[in-house]
């Protein structure tokens, strides 16, 4: 029965142009689209992320493209290859203050578990076995039963959390500390007061009710959480990442032409202000990105925010000289900065994978006695057509053919 409702609702997102919520069927009903998130996966994911690099990429195109498609396939790919995976809306989290930003990104990673790998990762280092340790026990533990928890052992594994945070010269000093401070609580050594864990994590959080006195017996210097140190607590939170034994962190931000939405049902209206200021982040991010290490963040925004001039990202010129494609080709470059679905769908679809696409759409609304109609290649082609001069994306007209919402002329029913 939940099965049966899950697909039900998958035929309501895919007939509206929305992504299903299912990776599963998402990987089913994918056609086409792998033509961008292999290249993607292999030039990206599995080399120059991977190896240190950083990138920031934009995508495009009219709603029911592919976008939110094609940021899901691209997580799912990621954490296949290791990563550590954010997905944020700009509908909603608000993007002109890049601390708010950083904290929501923060806080999606799960610093505990995060800490966890970590802790993971010296126990390995260090020659033992962590699946040898007691649930509910700590690392100091397991050594004090097995009589190796003497002075020297100790010592390494302050060496270790020295080396991995403290002497890391790509995390902020106060973050490094109190990562130090919490790993080595989850090992046992150092032991960390309870209180002093929870303000520690509050601090990391961004927590504003913080008195900066309270950091100084800790260690950390009366640093808050801010707009100015954001970029740079986001570097390290990628570091940590990293030091978890993990390939990277991905993070993508859907539906950024909220920025320019000035309809009454937006419910996060963005003054000119604020759009700038989101602009300024984003700019600055990209002037920032080189000296991020293992990161990749993805935006995806309707045709909307190219084409308002007033209110688009074309209105920000300190932003829009730095992603526009300086060489504009009839064909797709993948290492471009903006990829354009829509371009990409004329470029790539035929009509024999349009009709591959209806295939898979009709097996799987089959599984619940749904009915739908796989059409030939003279719709197909005819798709293709009315895609190119309507104001339809491709995919959702292939969708809505199948799933019966067009007559066989193209028309709406």
């Amino acid at each position: 029965m939940a099965e049966s409702y899950s697909l039900q609702a998958t035929i309501a997102q895919l007939s509206k142009g929305e992504v299903p919520d299912s990776e599963e069927l998402l990987s089913q009903l994918s056609v086409g689209i792998g033509f961008l998130t292999d290249f993607w996966r292999e030039q990206y994911l599995s080399q120059f992320i991977k190896n240190g690099g950083s990138a920031i990429k934009f995508v495009t195109g009219r709603a029911g493209s592919g976008k939110s498609h094609t940021l899901k396939l691209l997580r799912a790919d990621a954490r296949s290859e290791g990563y550590v995976t954010v997905n944020l809306s700009a509908r909603d989290v608000w993007l002109h203050d890049f601390r708010d930003f950083y904290l929501e990104i923060f806080g999606k990673a799960d610093v505990m578990a995060l800490l966890a790998d970590c802790a993971r990762v010296i126990i390995i280092d260090m020659g033992y076995d962590p699946d040898q340790i007691d649930e509910g026990s700590t690392f100091l533990d397991y050594l004090a039963q097995n009589g190796h928890a003497d002075g020297l052992t100790r010592w390494e594994i302050r060496n270790q959390l020295r080396k991995r945070f403290l002497n890391n010269r790509r995390m902020d000093n106060n973050f490094s500390l109190a990562c130090s401070l919490l790993c080595g609580s989850i090992l046992g050594h150092p032991t960390l007061e309870e209180a002093n864990e929870e303000l520690l994590l509050a601090w990391l959080h961004g927590d504003k009710q913080i008195r900066m006195t309270q950091l100084r017996p800790l260690g950390l210097a009366p640093s808050k959480v801010t707009k100015y140190n954001a970029r740079n607590l986001l570097r390290s939170l990628c570091e940590l990442v990293v030091q978890g034994g993990h390939s990277g962190l991905l993070v993508t931000v859907d539906d950024l032409e909220v920025l320019a939405d000035t309809s009454g049902m937006n419910e996060r209206h963005y003054t000119k202000m604020r759009r700038e200021d989101t602009y300024e982040s984003i700019r600055q991010l990209i002037d920032d990105i080189d000296t991020f290490s293992n990161a990749m963040v993805v935006f995806a925004f309707n045709r909307s925010l190219l084409d308002n001039e007033n209110r688009g990202l074309k209105s920000y010129q300190a932003l829009w000289m730095r992603i526009q494609n300086e060489v504009v080709s009839d064909r797709i470059n993948t290492f471009s900065d903006i990829i354009d679905l829509d371009r990409l769908a004329f470029q790539v679809y035929t009509p024999a994978m349009l009709i591959e696409m209806s295939e898979k759409l009709a097996q799987v609304v089959g599984q619940i006695n749904v009915q739908a109609q796989v059409f030939d290649e003279e719709t197909a082609a005819r798709l293709i057509a009315q895609a190119r001069t309507g104001s339809v994306s491709l995919p959702r007209l292939v969708n809505r053919m199948t799933l019966g919402f067009m007559e066989e002329d193209g028309d709406e029913l």
